[in-house]
């Protein structure tokens, strides 16, 4: 299973690869002719994976800055590094006052500092070879909010903003930086990659959003379809910043500017009138 240094073919990087779009991206871009190193905190619990070609498995916590480094200087080491996934990430829900700072700051150092440090572990490398490509996973949630997701939709506005402005200041390095926003996908993202945090006093609430994500799924895009638009901001060398990815998440952006802002959150707000008024 090692990689094949094949200057002509190249490598992805992905954090997070143990499920979900994570495995599916490592799959696709391993069909298409890629190396793949997938990261994740357990490899040796990885089956699927490891017995693929050109799939290379290293274990990667994002929260542990001093792995982050240890396992960017092994990948560096097995291949040439053309693209860095920045996919690993979970989804905290529960009212805002309810939630203990353990928490919270459990949800800001996976979902957002994880991404800054892989990537400023990256960033030298990149400018020593004069190219390179970050994407990382957010959200259509990094366009609009929700309730009860504050947390989540915090760590995943400020990915949106971190990276439009690091696309000015990569650009100069031959460095270019995206992100692939989807909607909702049919994963297991509701179980494993959930953490959800329950209260009587907003069950009424919860109860509706619960109803409206059911809804949601029901139009999920699957983890294969949303590997694709990774593939695709990884290969067609736009100079592009955002990539929104499913049907849902398109309909739902292309709403939001067709009535405005503030009318699109008015229009949230009536899906849970009887709770908020």
């Amino acid at each position: 299973m090692e990689s094949n240094n094949n200057s002509m073919q190249k490598t992805i990087f992905i954090t997070g690869a143990s499920s979900g779009l994570g495995k599916a991206t490592a799959k696709l871009f391993q069909q298409a002719g890629w190396n793949v190193i997938a990261t994740m905190r357990n490899p040796e619990n990885e089956t699927e994976l490891a017995g693929i070609e050109n799939i290379r498995l290293l274990k990667l916590d994002v929260t542990d800055p001093a792995q982050i480094k240890e396992t960017v200087a092994k990948a560096i080491g097995i291949s040439n590094i053309d693209v860095v996934f920045n996919n690993a990430g979970y989804g905290l829900m529960g009212a805002f006052e309810t939630l203990s700072d353990e928490k919270i700051l459990r949800q800001i150092d996976t979902n957002l500092l994880g991404v800054l440090r892989v990537t400023q572990a990256f960033i030298p490398y990149f400018r020593a070879q004069k190219s390179g490509l970050f994407i990382s996973t957010t959200s259509i949630g990094g366009f609009m909010g929700f309730p009860l997701n504050s947390m989540y939709h915090a760590t995943k506005f400020a990915l949106e903003g971190w990276s439009e402005s690091m696309s000015f200041e990569l650009k100069k390095f031959g460095i270019a930086i995206k992100t692939v926003a989807p909607g909702g996908i049919a994963t297991d993202f509701a179980g494993r990659s959930l953490d959800l945090n329950r209260t009587s006093d907003y069950q009424d609430i919860e109860d509706k959003l619960f109803e409206q994500m059911g809804l949601m799924m029901q139009n999920a895009s699957t983890a294969e379809q949303i590997a694709q638009v990774v593939y695709e901001a990884a290969t067609d060398n736009k100079d592009q910043v955002r990539y929104l990815a499913g049907e849902d998440a398109h309909a739902l952006y292309e709403r939001r500017l067709q009535i405005g802002k503030e009318a699109f959150r008015q229009e949230i707000a009536k899906q849970f009138e009887a709770q908020f008024y």
